[in-house]
């Protein structure tokens, strides 16, 4: 199991190198917000570990999606993760196609990561389960699962931990990575562990419980050695 840790700029991923990926997003501008292209290149030349960029939690955009998405590559991440935060299977896997196809056709060995919202139901978003299969046919490489409100509640009080072992089972059998996201705190590492995800991913917990403080680099190491 891998951890995701989510800096805001360059002073927060300096104190998340303990990581084992760098994801560069933007908090003020949703669950999945993306950074600005410079913000991405600079982290991308300090990181020793890969860099992965939030695009942003996309309504139906596939050609928003896919520029978005384009451009992150060409900034340096390694891997590009976009948000589904809309409904219904069809629409789902053309904006998921036009991502894969803007990432690959120029950088085969980029990771795309796709996630849903494991608060879908209030969100009348794609589900998890739903998303997942369409990810797989369409090339990406991650299918993963976060909050798209964040309101301190944590992915765990609206995926059982079966269906979180159902969902990782789901992407296994389809030969892509899962990763599970969404308001986790210390309490929630020994289920995220018996589920084993390859990437689980933070923010507000290395902030001390609020997203929107700065990160704390020992929050981080310790957070490091018991994914670990």
């Amino acid at each position: 199991m891998q951890l995701l840790v989510s800096p805001r700029d360059i002073e927060e991923a300096k104190r998340s190198l303990a990581a084992d990926i760098i994801d560069v997003k933007k908090p003020s501008e949703g669950s999945l917000g993306a950074n600005f292209p410079w913000v991405i290149r600079s982290i991308r030349k300090l990181s020793p570990k890969p860099v992965s960029a939030a695009i942003g939690d996309f309504d139906f955009r596939p050609g928003g999606a896919a520029l978005a998405a384009y451009g992150a590559a060409c900034a340096g991440a390694d891997y590009i993760k976009v948000g589904l935060m809309f409904d219904g299977a069809s629409r789902a896997e053309e904006l998921i196609r036009a991502v894969v196809r803007a990432v690959k056709d120029e950088f085969p060995e980029k990771k795309v990561v796709i996630a849903s919202y494991s608060d879908w139901a209030r969100l009348g978003s794609i589900s998890p389960s739903d998303m997942a299969p369409l990810a797989a046919r369409a090339g990406a490489d991650v299918a993963m699962v976060d909050t798209g409100i964040k309101d301190g509640r944590s992915t765990l009080e609206f995926m059982s931990e079966q269906e979180l072992r159902d969902f990782c089972k789901l992407n296994r059998d389809n030969g892509i990575g899962t990763a599970i996201a969404g308001s986790l705190t210390f309490d929630d590492l020994p289920v995220i562990r018996k589920i084993s995800p390859d990437i689980i991913g933070v923010r507000g917990l290395v902030c001390g419980g609020d997203r929107d403080s700065g990160i704390r680099e020992e929050l981080v190491e310790k957070l490091a050695r018991m994914v670990h």
